[in-house]
């Protein structure tokens, strides 16, 4: 198990740019699935999450060739779908939850595809009946190998266009049936379907590859099944994750930080859920300019005066990703924000770690959390900590930058799976963090 040893309380300054969207990533790599000619993504980035799905393509039979830092070409023209039902998938599909969406690729181009209980971050029940049920939607079967937890649908007569109203907007489950329902016969209609900028990026992919899909940016879309589809080169978005992160690192360290190239149009609300707290958030270009707050930050009230609430909702809503990064900031702002994550039912369970270190912080529940910001007047104290999952676990590490002594993170695994190479990158910009083993 792997562990920081962060040197809290420095100031930092330069610049970082972002890396490849995870989430994108993992939903694009599938899609290179649905085509035997090649496919070349660039801006892919280093991380194990995404490292993981490589393996599993690779695994599959498609064929990989790195063509420069971030960037591959693809061709799956001979695919090994033994592979799907051996006990290696099954230890290696259930690792990572981005698994999920080589179902839809496979199901629309073979007739088939499987899938073992996909892993991921422990934060709550996420389900996969969108995913599933839309596939039935399709005309696929599905089955369910309870001793062994493992999925499958099969269609060998093919799909066949369908209306669905899905039951939740699940990025995850949209992408996987739009996969699916670009090679089905007729047309789909998909409504209530997700609309974050990845799945537009997706969709973006896939029309130019050959399909034909209407409403992309909108929760109504219409597929007109296309008999094939071909090759394409596609360009990952940045992060808006890990801007966001940078962001909240910047506020809580007072340091003055420029975050290039991070495509501002793809951020929706963030920038201005960062401002609610008092943070200034500079357009430059396309460049995030975040001066030193040398006299903190103020949490805002709402136009009548009341209680500051920030919570999470489907795009173009505040991303759930980034609450935790919230939360941390608002520690050492000046002012009262009550954190509500409505998504999630174990992802404030973190605070404890918060708490430890001298932050504020009322649990009310689950979805729930209260914080009392020090303004600066008290610094968080050192401690060592266990990352539960990514995002608390960049949140951690932001909340050890800023506090005074030296903290230790084990687990540092879990940040890893969607950010790469963290150390030397703050490293760079002046941070005190050392990777042990």
């Amino acid at each position: 198990m792997g562990t920081f040893q962060i040197e809290g309380g420095h100031q930092l300054k330069g610049e970082i740019t972002p890396q490849g969207a995870k989430n994108e990533a993992l939903q694009i790599l599938c899609a290179v699935l649905l085509t035997p000619d090649k496919v070349v993504i660039n801006n892919i980035p280093d991380i194990r999450d995404v490292n993981k799905l490589l393996g599993i393509l690779e695994n599959l039979g498609v064929k990989t060739q790195k063509l420069g830092k971030g960037s591959y070409a693809f061709i799956s023209d001979a695919l090994n779908l033994d592979y799907l039902e051996s006990d290696k998938f099954k230890e290696e599909g259930s690792g990572i939850r981005g698994s999920i969406m080589i179902v839809g690729p496979l199901l629309a181009r073979f007739g088939k595809g499987y899938i073992p209980t996909p892993g991921g971050d422990k934060i709550g029940r996420r389900r996969l009946d969108t995913h599933f049920k839309g596939f039935i939607d399709l005309g696929a079967e599905f089955r369910f190998n309870k001793s062994e937890r493992f999925y499958g649908v099969e269609a060998p007569n093919g799909l066949k266009g369908a209306y669905m109203l899905l039951d939740e907007a699940s990025v995850t489950g949209t992408a996987n049936i739009v996969m699916a329902a670009v090679l089905a016969q007729g047309t789909t209609t998909v409504y209530n379907a997700a609309c974050e900028p990845y799945l537009q990026q997706l969709c973006k992919m896939l029309v130019s590859m050959g399909a034909n899909i209407k409403g992309i940016g909108s929760n109504l879309l219409i597929i007109e099944g296309v008999d094939s589809l071909g090759g394409c080169e596609h360009r990952i978005l940045p992060d808006m994750i890990e801007i966001g992160s940078w962001v909240g690192l910047a506020a809580m360290t007072k340091s003055e930080i420029t975050i290039k190239n991070v495509s501002w149009e793809s951020l929706g609300v963030i920038p201005a859920t960062f401002r609610k707290l008092g943070i200034t958030v500079e357009q430059r270009g396309d460049d995030m300019y975040i001066p030193a707050h040398k006299d903190g930050y103020e949490i805002q009230s709402f136009i009548d005066g009341s209680f500051m609430t920030i919570a999470d909702a489907p795009w173009p809503g505040f991303t759930p990703d980034l609450l935790s990064i919230i939360l941390v900031v608002a520690t050492q702002a000046k002012g009262e924000v009550l954190i509500h994550q409505k998504m999630f039912e174990s992802r404030l369970f973190f605070v404890d770690k918060l708490i430890d270190m001298g932050a504020k912080i009322i649990l009310c529940d689950p979805h729930r959390a209260n914080v009392i910001g020090h303004d600066f007047k008290s610094t968080l104290k050192a401690t060592t900590m266990v990352s539960p999952d990514i995002r608390a676990g960049i949140s951690l590490l932001i909340a050890a930058l800023s506090a005074k002594g030296t903290s230790t993170i084990h687990n540092i695994e879990q940040i890893d799976r969607g950010y790469e190479d963290i150390d030397g990158r703050l490293r760079a910009i002046g941070a005190k963090i050392i990777r042990m083993s």
